[in-house]
């Protein structure tokens, strides 16, 4: 890695560990520590994915116009105003501005962040770039959750007003950090069709990026958008699980991509991606069924809890596999020039799923077990069917970029076109 990825990855590891503080107890925090109750609690949350909604259109092409790093800064100072002004916050009115500039400038560092890898990086090292990125995210939000749950208290405001603090600070140093990168300029791709205006009909004219967002809306939907809402609010109603091992249950998901993340790198680089993810779709398939047992096996609670608990463990190995994958795809279909602009589309559509997820999701789970399983097996075999139909739409080196570095060796060798022998006369 050279200076400026190293630079971004440190950058990620302290985005994610500040906002490992203050995520987990949010809901803790409005309701009851500043006493606003469940419903602004609920709203808080909320206002987080409005914001990111808002926002995300604008914030592609303000990164093809600007670069990258700009963007960034700005939206790191805005989440640190955001933060700290949440942690001071003991109005419904100032909790739900303070939330909506923390959710704004979250929701840019993500599609920026993405667009300075791309940017530092080649073919043959975006895939490991991207992975670093994912292990370090999920380092950061682990470790950063153990150390806030040992610091909160909820007899005293001020705890969480530390808290707050301290992410706000991880956000100020990231500025700096960040202030010292130097970017090189964007990569000429061979054969990429250059960018005009950046448009949105543009986008949504590669049916290749379209097929991909309409696959990542249901991934995102199938599984993020349930940890902490449908899956867990299962897992306690039909499971019979303790919060305990609802805990366990989210350690052994990061154990897994921790553990697995660069093992499993080594095997998806070699095979195309369409198909890395359909078979994500049938590990999910086979999370979810683990997941009915859990709930609908009569089986006994020791049985049931190790049934959930491998459940959120095989979620984490398609994490792991999807981390190389996704990521470096939306980077390729784009233009060039044009990175920014599918990174934050297809970060709107994250938003969205995890928006629209634990919606549908939490109320299903809570009263209707079995259709909520079934509900979301089918979406996990939807997966491998869109990520079949997608291969289709992919070029040979789009779908497998390993075949780009073969092609190159092979032009060097004996030559493609056959040697004309003279007729014998």
């Amino acid at each position: 890695m050279g200076a400026a990825m190293r630079r971004i990855h440190v950058g990620n590891a302290l985005g994610a560990f500040g906002l490992g503080f203050t995520v987990p107890f949010l809901y803790v925090y409005v309701a009851q520590v500043r006493g606003l109750g469940s419903m602004t609690a609920g709203l808080v949350l909320a206002v987080f994915a409005v914001a990111a909604l808002v926002v995300l259109p604008f914030a592609g092409r303000a990164i093809v116009r600007r670069g990258a790093l700009p963007v960034l800064l700005a939206a790191l100072v805005t989440a640190a105003f955001g933060a700290l002004s949440l942690g001071l916050a003991n109005s419904a009115t100032t909790v739900l501005l303070s939330a909506a500039a923390l959710g704004a400038g979250q929701a840019v560092m993500q599609p920026a962040l993405a667009t300075m890898i791309v940017d530092c990086s080649t073919a043959d090292t975006r895939s490991r770039a991207f992975a670093l990125q994912f292990f370090l995210q999920n380092l950061g939000l682990g470790i950063g959750g153990l150390i806030g749950g040992h610091i909160v208290d909820t007899s005293r405001a001020g705890s969480f007003t530390l808290l707050f603090a301290i992410e706000a600070a991880m956000f100020l140093l990231l500025v700096v950090i960040m202030s010292t990168v130097r970017m090189p300029r964007a990569p000429k791709v061979e054969g990429a069709p250059q960018a005009k205006g950046g448009s949105w009909k543009q986008l949504l004219g590669n049916r290749a990026m379209v097929q991909l967002s309409v696959l990542g809306f249901v991934l995102f939907f199938a599984c993020y958008g349930q940890f902490e809402s449908g899956l867990s609010a299962y897992g306690v109603e039909a499971a019979g699980i303790s919060t305990s091992a609802l805990g366990t249950a989210m350690a052994a998901n990061t154990a897994m991509i921790v553990v697995a993340q660069f093992a499993v790198l080594k095997f998806v680089e070699r095979r195309k991606r369409s198909r890395v993810i359909a078979a994500v779709g049938l590990i999910w398939a086979v999370a979810w069924l683990t997941a009915g047992y859990a709930g609908l096996g009569h089986g006994s609670r020791t049985m049931a809890t190790a049934a959930f608990v491998s459940t959120y463990a095989l979620f984490g190995l398609g994490e792991a596999m999807l981390s190389p994958t996704v990521a470096p795809l939306v980077a390729d279909l784009a233009p060039t020039g044009m990175a920014g602009q599918y990174n934050s589309a297809f970060a709107l559509v994250k938003q969205l799923a995890l928006a629209v997820g634990p919606a549908v999701g939490g109320p299903m789970a809570a009263s209707l077990h079995g259709p909520y399983i079934v509900t979301f097996l089918l979406f996990s075999l939807g997966i491998t069917f869109l990520a079949v139909r997608l291969g289709r739409q992919l070029t040979p080196v789009q779908n497998q970029p390993s075949l780009a570095k073969s092609r190159v060796v092979a032009q060097g060798g004996a030559p493609t076109e056959p040697v004309p022998v003279p007729a014998s006369s």
